[in-house]
C-alpha cells in the first residue's frame, strides 16, 4: 500500500511501496527511451535522406540539431512548468505532443517539413525529460536508492542515444525512412496508459511562473550560434553572414544571462551554480554529449558510405558503444563510493577523449575492427560520466527545485550534443569540400556535378553510381580519403575538448561523497 506524504515543498503521492516505486520507475524510463532515442535514431537514415529528400550536408545537420536545439532550449521552461502544474501532468502532456510530432515527421515530404516536425518533437521531449528525473528524485527519498534509480535512468538515457542507430537500421531494412519515427507512437501510448495509475504526481506549490522570455532568448541565441557553425562550410567561416549571425547569437545569449539575473522568476537559477557539486558536474555533461553525439553522427555515415554497410549492419556495429553504456552506467554507484564523483567523472571524460582520438587514427584502408576500441571507449566514458554527474547535480539541490535542476542537466546534455554535431560535422564538411575541390580541379566537372560531389560523401556516392567504371572508382577513392581526413580533424578537435574538460573536472569537482555534502 502506498504511503502518502505532504510536505511544504512537494505535494502529492511521492512515497510509494518499494515494488510500486520500481514499477513506476520502469514506466518513466521506457517512456524516456523515445526522447533520447530520437537524438540518434535518424542517423542511419541520413544517407537515405540525401536521395529521398535531396538533403545536403547542412540539411542533415539541421534535421539532427533542430530536435536537440528546441529540446535543450525549452527544458528549463518545461522544468519550471512541471514544478508548477504537476510533474505527472507535464510528463503525460509531453507524451501526447511527442507522439503527434513523430507522426508528422514520419510523413514529411520535404526537408523543411521534417525539420519543423522535429522541432515539435523537441517540445514534447522537453516536457517529458525533466519530469521523469524530478519525479524519480522525489519518489526515492533515500540517497542510496535514489542514486541507484538515477543510475537506471541514466543508463536508459545513454542506452537510448546509443541504440538509436541500431533500431533505425533495423526499421530501414524493412520499411521506409519514416518508420524510424512511427516506432515512437506505441511506446508513447503504452507509457501514457501505464503512467496514469502508476506514476505519482508531485509539484512545488511555491514554484514561480515559467520564464517564457528566457526560453525564447536561449533558443534564439543558441540557434544563431548553431546556424553559424553549421552554415560556415557553405558560406565561409569568415563571411559576413556567419560572423554576423554567430555574433548576434552570442549577444542574445549575453542578454539571456542578463535577463536571468534581473527577472524575479528566472528559468536558469544562476545561484545554483555557486554549489561546486552542481556547477562542475553539470558542466561535465555537455562535453560528454559533445563527443558522443558528434561521434555517432559521423560514424553512421562512415560505416555506410565508406565501409559499405547497410543501415542495419551499420546500426548493429554500433552495439559495442550501446553495450558499454548499459554495462557501465549501473556500476557507477559502486565506483563513486570507491573513488568519488571527481575520479569517476574525470576517468569517464578521459575515456571519451581516448575513444575519439583512437577513431581519428583510421585511414582509408582501415576496417571496422580498427575503430572498435574507440567505439567501446566512447560507451564506457559516457556510461561513467552521465549517471555520476547527474547524481551529483540532483543531490546538490533541495527537492522543491528538482524540476529545474533536472532540466538544467538535460539542457547541458542537449546543447552539448547539438554543438558536437554542429562543430564536428562542420569541420568534417569543410575539410571534405576542400580536399574534393582540390582533387577534382584537373577534371573541370560541370558546376551541378561539382557541387553535388563536393558537398558530401553521399553526393559523391550518387554521382559515382551514374558514372560507373573507372571514373566511379577514382571518384569514390577521392571521396573516402576526403571523408576520413575530415573525420580526423573533427575527432581530434573533439578529443581535445574532452581532454580539457577532464582537467577541469579533476580540479573543480568535489573529491567524494563527503566533499559533496560539505559543498552543499
Amino acid at each position: 500500500m502506498s504511503v502518502h506524504t505532504h510536505t511544504p515543498s512537494s505535494r502529492g503521492d511521492t512515497t510509494q511501496a518499494p515494488p510500486r516505486r520500481w514499477l513506476a520507475l520502469t514506466v518513466l524510463c521506457v517512456s524516456l527511451l523515445i526522447v533520447t532515442l530520437d537524438n540518434t535514431v535518424l542517423n542511419v537514415a541520413l544517407p537515405t535522406l540525401v536521395t529521398s529528400l535531396h538533403a545536403g550536408p547542412n540539411d542533415l545537420q539541421w534535421v539532427v540539431d533542430a530536435y536537440s536545439l528546441v529540446l535543450g532550449g525549452l527544458l528549463l521552461v518545461a522544468g519550471s512548468l512541471a514544478d508548477r502544474v504537476g510533474r505527472k501532468r507535464a510528463f503525460c502532456a509531453g507524451l501526447v505532443v511527442f507522439a503527434g510530432g513523430s507522426a508528422w515527421a514520419a510523413f514529411s515530404g520535404s526537408v523543411n517539413t521534417l525539420i519543423a516536425a522535429r522541432c515539435l518533437m523537441g517540445i514534447g521531449g522537453a516536457l517529458i525529460l525533466p519530469a521523469t528525473l524530478s519525479i524519480i528524485t522525489v519518489m526515492f527519498p533515500d540517497n542510496d536508492e535514489r542514486q541507484k534509480a538515477i543510475g537506471f535512468w541514466s543508463a536508459t538515457s545513454g542506452l537510448g542515444i546509443a541504440l538509436g542507430p541500431i533500431i533505425g537500421g533495423a526499421l530501414l531494412e524493412h520499411f521506409w525512412w519514416g518508420s524510424v519515427f512511427l516506432i515512437n507512437l506505441p511506446i508513447a501510448a503504452v507509457g501514457l496508459v501505464c503512467a496514469l495509475p502508476l506514476v505519482p504526481d508531485s509539484k512545488n506549490p511555491d514554484a514561480r511562473r515559467p520564464d517564457l522570455l528566457g526560453g525564447v532568448l536561449s533558443i534564439a541565441g543558441l540557434g544563431g550560434i548553431l546556424w553559424a557553425v553549421i552554415e560556415a562550410p557553405s558560406h565561409g567561416w569568415g563571411s559576413a553572414a556567419v560572423l554576423g549571425i554567430g555574433g548576434g547569437g552570442i549577444v542574445v545569449l549575453a542578454a539571456f544571462i542578463g535577463w536571468e539575473l534581473w527577472t524575479s522568476h528566472p528559468m536558469l537559477r544562476l545561484e545554483f551554480f555557486r554549489k561546486r557539486a552542481f556547477a562542475s558536474a553539470v558542466a561535465c555533461v555537455a562535453p560528454t554529449a559533445f563527443g558522443l553525439f558528434g561521434a555517432l553522427f559521423v560514424l553512421t555515415q562512415l560505416l555506410q558510405s565508406d565501409l559499405g554497410y547497410t543501415p542495419l549492419q551499420a546500426g548493429v556495429r554500433l552495439l559495442p558503444t550501446a553495450g558499454a553504456i548499459a554495462v557501465c552506467a549501473p556500476l557507477t554507484t559502486l565506483l563513486v563510493r570507491r573513488i568519488g564523483v571527481k575520479g569517476t567523472v574525470t576517468l569517464g571524460l578521459l575515456c571519451v577523449a581516448g575513444g575519439l582520438f583512437q577513431i581519428s587514427l583510421a585511414s582509408v584502408s582501415s576496417d571496422y575492427t580498427d575503430i572498435l576500441p574507440g567505439m567501446i571507449l566512447l560507451g564506457v566514458g559516457a556510461g561513467l560520466v552521465l549517471p555520476s554527474a547527474t547524481g551529483s547535480v540532483m543531490g546538490a539541490l533541495p527537492k522543491e527545485h528538482t524540476g529545474v535542476g533536472s532540466a538544467t542537466n538535460g539542457t547541458f546534455l542537449q546543447v552539448g550534443g547539438a554543438l558536437g554535431v554542429a562543430v564536428i560535422g562542420s569541420l568534417l564538411s569543410t575539410r571534405f569540400s576542400d580536399r574534393m575541390t582540390t582533387g577534382l580541379a584537373p577534371y573541370h566537372l560541370p558546376p551541378s556535378v561539382h557541387g553535388a560531389v563536393t558537398d558530401s560523401i553521399g553526393g559523391a556516392e550518387s554521382a559515382a553510381a551514374h558514372l560507373g567504371g573507372r571514373q566511379a572508382g577514382m571518384l569514390m577513392e577521392l571521396a573516402r580519403k576526403s571523408f576520413v581526413s575530415g573525420m580526423h580533424i573533427g575527432f581530434v578537435t573533439g578529443a581535445a575538448v574532452l581532454a580539457v574538460a577532464a582537467v577541469i573536472a579533476a580540479i573543480t569537482l568535489p573529491g567524494g561523497r563527503a566533499a559533496q555534502r560539505r559543498d552543499k
